[in-house]
């Protein structure tokens, strides 16, 4: 005759949805690694319009930055792992509605000196536009 085992689930310390770990709320989003986020990037500067090879050295970027804290990011050159702020005034493309006027937009490289532009909300890095032909704002 065979005993079967039962075991006891562990306790939910917090209700049945996920949470972030403890210390993660307590440090500030400067000493956290970034987050990217693709949610708002369409149209003629996705991902989908990126050759092959741009599509690669994205993918790189993200998980080099992604081994940084955003502290470290800012201490970057602009042209490698840094980043430059674009003036809202300067973007050519339509700015979705969503943005606020109060939205900062900075620019990341991401293959050669392509541009990814998109703004920071606390971890968050929201790329909008990949800039793989260099005309989503004046270069110069």
């Amino acid at each position: 005759m065979s005993i079967k085992k039962r075991f006891k689930p562990p306790q939910k310390e917090q209700g049945n949805k996920l949470a972030a770990p403890f210390d993660k709320r307590e440090i500030p989003p400067e000493q956290q690694t970034p987050t990217f986020s693709l949610r708002y990037l369409e149209g003629e500067y996705c991902i989908t319009k990126c050759e092959k090879d741009d599509q690669a050295a994205f993918s790189l970027k993200l998980y080099r930055l992604s081994k940084l804290t955003w502290s470290q990011i800012q201490s970057q050159d602009r042209h490698k792992l840094g980043y430059e702020k674009i003036y809202r005034d300067a973007i050519k493309a339509p700015i979705p509605n969503f943005i606020t006027e109060d939205v900062n937009f900075i620019a990341f490289r991401f293959s050669g000196m392509k541009p990814m532009v998109g703004y920071r909300d606390g971890t968050i890095f929201y790329v909008i536009w990949l800039d793989r032909n260099f005309t989503l704002y004046d270069h110069s």
